[in-house]
């Protein structure tokens, strides 16, 4: 430090304040001075002032009255100071000697300096700069009073008076106190000083108010008298930052704690409400219910779950900077509640993601059963209509006894006829099993209208019995009959007998055209439609046996006309008419147009499935092998050591963009995944990737970047707290790597064992150095998966000599609160700590219950042990 004539030059001479200053400590050695220039001309009373208070002896003074002996004793006094690390500029024992009054002064300024503020520290700084800050950490509880400096600050007096009110509110009623009153405060404050503190009254009030700008040397003297003078709070208020600060480390974790609980709490309760929705395979009876329930299972996949991903991978990251914190901060490692673990809530997501898989593939084989039972059902109605067409009347007909009356020839007919409808009958007989195959197929498929399937093919199967039983007794009569008729119409047999199959075929043709069908590849449109092509080529042979049958008939018609056979205009062997041989043969020919077109149309639609398939099938094919790329390009740089942990970092962030970049190109594959769903597009030649590989491994990707980000931020926050340097963690990183031999970002026990060794770590291979390692496996793996990661074992590291708050210390803080007691009370915590963090210790701390309690006493000891897990708060 160098002090000198500068130094006071540019103030006026703060000649009172200098002069009670040094007779509050010349009191001490039983004198005083009144002229401060000529006083100290002789350097007698100087150097009594300064072994006063320096506490130490200086050289014997020259008792002389000669000039010289004077010059002597100011440079004894001059060398003193000097010695203490005061360099001196432009003072001289001389001038002090001839009573040079800004020598003088400026002498003195250097000793007040010296001695009362340039030992002044307060949180890292000091003299005036620690002096004014320890003013206003004093004043800061009062609204009315702001210390900048050491002059204005202090014209209203309300600064004097909140320094001595703040350590001793008994001396002053602060609340009485007017800012518009300055002489009233600063005369209370100087005379309350003066009676109760033993500080002189250095200052006057009435120069300082109507002063514009005080004395800046004047106030920092008279200020520092009341720090000295309550230097032994200081030590509390020391004290109270230390329990402020490790408070305020408690509050923050617990905070975490806190929002960890509440966000694992809501995402298992949205994962608890979500799988038993997932979970129900309660059927539905329409297509239009079932693609509705598809719609709402893809709206989840796309609005609902998405949050949830990220809502999980961000309590991870929460989880992961807690631990560290609370390393860092010498804390025990935190526990969720029971079944709130990481592990825990990974454990609930799988079984929701095997939920979701599981409720996908039901809604598919639902629809996919639900098409077959609407193709089954409309079948069924169509095959039931055309056989119920059919067996109308055949009852009434087979119970009819015409024979009984008839004569030879209409018997004769009459039992050709009956032949005839026989052939009809076993024609019919394939019909009434594909009905009953039919309606047991849609029983097997659950179909929902099932009893009124079954109370139809039951009827049908009924009429069939009874037909056949009918049939079986018509027969019998008319051959009983036939013995005495045998005149036979042979053309009208020959016709019924052609007639009937041929009008069986062209049913069957009729129902073949207009049957549906279901088909989910051009290889089944195109069999079909081959299949139709073969049955055009049949048609010019089924014409030429239309027009043969019909020949038969007209043939008849020739012999009637020629011969004039009554036969009452009608065919006795059969009902089939030539007009509806003819009508049914135009309507198969109208049919086949008909089914050209629907084939040609389902053909154009299997077109363009094979267009969505081959279109989802070349995305997912680049999409699926990125993802892949990008999960091992991660991994490597996760263990590679290229610049400083800021510089991976930014390159991980940068990486993480680029990731977030390629979000459309999935957001548009899930466009034409849906375009296949909406299409009933159930496999892909075309590719092996599914929409839930590629989303699974999108998902992956998304939280293994952002796991990796939070990693080398650890790194990075336990590297700044430790103290490690980059070339430590390189060194700690090429370790680690170097024993990861399945590059899987951890190291198993023996690995860990063998990783510590390298790095010049004594682990003996005996009982003793088993238990070694044992202790520090339960540090770097507290949940004992098994696994020690790089952050783990970077801690490790470095938390044996990191300089950190324990509990002793924290303990001997509040003990100094305490004034040395046992115990502390609820209006000293008030008093030294700051309001939030007083009721914070006050809420927390239990009673004392020592010998030497008092009533409100409490247990300070077993609360700072709490803090850092050694009991429970």
């Amino acid at each position: 430090m160098v002090w000198g004539r500068a130094g006071l030059a540019r103030s006026s001479c703060p000649k009172m304040t200098f002069t009670a200053w040094c007779n509050s400590h010349l009191r001490k050695a039983g004198t005083q001075i009144e002229n401060i220039e000529e006083d100290f001309r002789d350097g007698l009373k100087l150097m009594l002032l300064l072994e006063v208070i320096s506490g130490e002896r200086l050289a014997k003074p020259e008792r002389g009255k000669m000039r010289v002996h004077k010059i002597s004793n100011v440079n004894k006094a001059l060398d003193f100071i000097a010695s203490k690390g005061v360099k001196l500029v432009s003072i001289g024992a001389e001038e002090i000697v001839d009573g040079n009054v800004k020598m003088t002064l400026g002498m003195i300024w250097t000793i007040i300096l010296r001695f009362a503020i340039q030992d002044i520290s307060v949180e890292e700084t000091s003299a005036k700069e620690g002096l004014l800050l320890w003013c206003q950490r004093k004043t800061a509880p009062y609204k009315n009073v702001n210390i900048q400096n050491f002059h204005i600050s202090w014209k209203d007096g309300l600064g004097f008076c909140a320094l001595i009110h703040r350590h001793r509110p008994e001396l002053i009623d602060y609340g009485k106190l007017r800012k518009d009153d300055p002489l009233t405060n600063l005369n209370t404050a100087f005379d309350v000083a003066e009676k109760y503190l033993d500080i002189p009254k250095m200052l006057d009030a009435e120069d300082i108010v109507g002063t514009a700008r005080p004395d800046e040397k004047a106030i920092m003297t008279y200020v520092s008298s009341f720090y000295h003078a309550f230097s032994g709070a200081q030590k509390a208020e020391t004290a109270a930052n230390r329990i402020c600060k490790v408070l305020a480390v408690n509050q923050e974790n617990e905070q975490l704690m806190e929002d960890y609980e509440k966000l694992a709490s809501d995402l298992l309760e949205w994962i608890r409400r979500t799988i038993p929705w997932l979970e129900n395979r309660a059927p539905e009876n329409t297509m239009q219910a079932m693609q509705q329930k598809l719609e709402d299972f893809r709206d989840y996949r796309r609005l609902h779950k998405p949050p949830k991903v990220q809502e999980k991978c961000q309590l991870e990251i929460n989880f992961n900077t807690l631990q560290t914190k609370l390393r860092l901060s010498n804390r025990p490692a935190f526990m969720p509640s029971e079944g709130k673990m990481v592990s825990d809530i990974n454990n609930a997501w799988g079984g929701l993601e095997q939920a979701e898989k599981g409720y996908e593939e039901w809604l598919l084989n639902e629809i996919r059963r639900l098409e077959r039972l609407d193709h089954l059902a409309e079948k069924f109605r169509q095959k039931a209509s055309i056989h119920e067409s059919w067996t109308d009347g055949k009852e009434a007909m087979l119970q009819q006894k015409d024979y009984e009356t008839a004569t030879l020839s209409e018997i004769k007919a009459l039992l050709k006829k009956h032949e005839a409808f026989e052939s009809d009958l076993a024609a019919h007989q394939d019909r009434v099993e594909q009905i009953a195959a039919i309606a047991q197929e849609l029983n097997e498929l659950d179909y929902y209208d099932s009893p009124s399937v079954n109370a139809r093919c039951q009827k049908i199967c009924d009429q069939w019995d009874n037909l056949g039983a009918l049939t079986q007794k018509r027969r019998e009569a008319l051959e009983r009959t036939e013995k005495l008729l045998e005149t036979i119409d042979q053309l009208y047999l020959e016709y019924a007998k052609r007639a009937a199959p041929f009008n069986n075929w062209m049913e069957g043709a009729m129902e073949d055209l207009q049957d549906t069908f279901i088909v989910h590849t051009i290889e089944e449109i195109q069999g079909l439609t081959t299949a139709h092509e073969q049955f055009k080529a049949t048609l010019p042979d089924a014409d030429k046996e239309r027009q043969a049958i019909l020949g038969i008939h007209n043939e008849v018609s020739k012999i009637v006309q020629t011969y004039h056979v009554n036969m009452a205009g009608t065919n006795p062997y059969t009902t089939i008419t030539p007009q509806e041989i003819n009508g049914k043969w135009e309507h198969v020919r109208q049919l086949v147009p008909r089914r050209d077109q629907a084939l040609m149309e389902e053909h154009a639609r299997q077109q363009q499935n094979e267009r969505l398939r081959k279109q989802f099938g070349a995305q997912a094919n680049v999409i699926g092998p990125w993802i892949q790329t990008k999960m091992e390009e991660i991994g490597r740089i996760s263990i590679e050591m290229h610049g400083t942990l800021e510089d991976q970092l930014n390159h991980l962030r940068q990486y993480e963009k680029s990731i977030v970049n390629y979000k459309p190109k999935i957001d548009q594959l899930e466009g034409d995944h849906q375009q296949i769903q909406e299409a009933l597009i159930f496999d892909n030649k075309h590719t092996n990737y599914t929409m839930e590989h590629i989303r699974v491994g999108w998902e992956q990707l998304l939280t293994t970047i952002a796991r990796t980000i939070n990693e080398v931020e650890n790194q990075i926050l336990t590297r700044d707290a430790k103290g490690i340097s980059q070339e430590q963690m390189n060194e700690f990183r090429a370790s680690f790597n170097h024993f990861d031999r399945d590059h899987s970002g951890t190291l198993g026990p023996e690995e860990f064992k063998a990783c510590l060794i390298s790095l010049g770590y004594d682990i003996g291979n005996d009982a003793q150095g088993e238990a070694e390692f044992a202790r520090i496996m339960s540090i770097v793996d507290p949940n004992r998966m098994g696994v020690v990661t790089f952050q783990a074992f970077i801690d490790f590291m470095s938390r044996e000599t990191a300089d950190t708050d324990t509990a002793d210390q924290v303990m001997a803080s509040f003990k100094i609160l305490a004034g040395d007691k046992n115990y502390i009370t609820v209006d000293e915590l008030r008093r030294e700590l700051p309001p939030d963090q007083a009721e914070y210790c006050i809420a927390r701390m239990a009673p004392y219950n020592g010998r030497d309690a008092v009533p409100g006493a409490l247990d300070y000891m077993s609360f700072s042990t709490a803090l850092y897990g050694e009991s429970d708060l």
